[in-house]
C-alpha cells in the first residue's frame, strides 16, 4: 500500500462519520441485484453499500485501503447485525481474482486501469455498479483534480464490452439545479 495514501485516508476516516447512504447507482438499482452470491463493496469508505448489499442477503466483502475504516464498519456491521468481511488492501496493486463476484460496486473512486481487472472478477452474468463523479460539473463536489473526474461518456467507452443496463450521465443539460449533476452511472453486466 502506498503509506502516504493510506495515511491520508486513516486521518480522514479517524473522524467521527456514519456510513450514510448507497449510492444512487446501487440504491435506484437494486432490482437488478441477484436473489443470492458474493459482492464485492471496492475503495468502500464508511461502507453504506458494503451494509445494502449485505442487507440484500449477498455474501459482502468490503475493500479499503485505510485499516481504519475497515474496523469501523466491521464494528458496524457487526452492530447491524451483518456479515461483511472486511479488507484493507491497495486494490490496485492487489485486485480482485479473475471469476470471483456475482456483484461489484463502486462509487466515488476512479482507477481507469482498474475496471477492466473488475470485469474480470466478475463471474459469468456478474454485474458491476459503477458511479464517480464527471468533468461536466455544476458544482464543487467531488475531486479538483481531473484526472479523477471521467470525460463525457468515459464510463460508457470503460466499459465496453459488456452489456449496458442502465446509465446516466446529465452533464450540464437542461435545469443545472435539478437531476443527477456531477456523477455519471453504470449498471453493466459481464458477457
Amino acid at each position: 500500500m502506498s503509506d502516504e495514501i493510506k495515511q491520508k485516508w486513516d486521518t480522514i476516516y479517524s473522524k467521527d462519520g456514519q456510513a450514510g447512504v448507497p449510492a444512487k447507482v446501487l440504491s435506484e438499482n437494486d432490482h437488478l441485484l441477484p436473489a443470492s452470491g458474493s459482492a464485492l463493496e471496492v475503495a468502500c469508505g464508511r461502507g453504506a453499500n458494503a451494509l445494502f448489499l449485505a442487507s440484500k442477503g449477498l455474501q459482502t466483502s468490503a475493500w479499503d485501503i485505510s485499516p481504519v475504516v475497515i474496523a469501523a464498519l466491521s464494528t458496524e456491521a457487526g452492530r447491524q447485525g451483518l456479515a461483511i468481511e472486511g479488507d484493507a488492501r491497495d486494490v490496485i496493486h492487489t485486485p480482485p481474482a479473475a471469476d470471483s463476484f456475482d456483484v461489484i460496486v463502486v462509487a466515488h473512486f476512479l482507477e481507469r486501469g482498474l475496471i477492466e481487472l473488475l470485469r474480470r472478477a466478475l463471474r459469468p452474468n456478474g454485474l458491476l455498479f459503477y458511479q464517480t463523479f464527471t468533468q461536466a460539473r455544476v458544482t464543487e463536489r467531488g475531486p479538483s483534480n481531473p484526472d479523477f473526474r471521467l470525460a463525457d461518456n468515459e464510463l460508457l467507452r470503460l466499459c465496453d464490452g459488456m452489456q449496458v443496463l442502465v446509465y446516466r450521465e446529465e452533464g450540464k443539460v437542461g435545469d443545472c439545479q435539478a437531476g443527477f449533476r456531477d456523477l455519471a452511472l453504470i449498471v453493466a453486466q459481464k458477457r
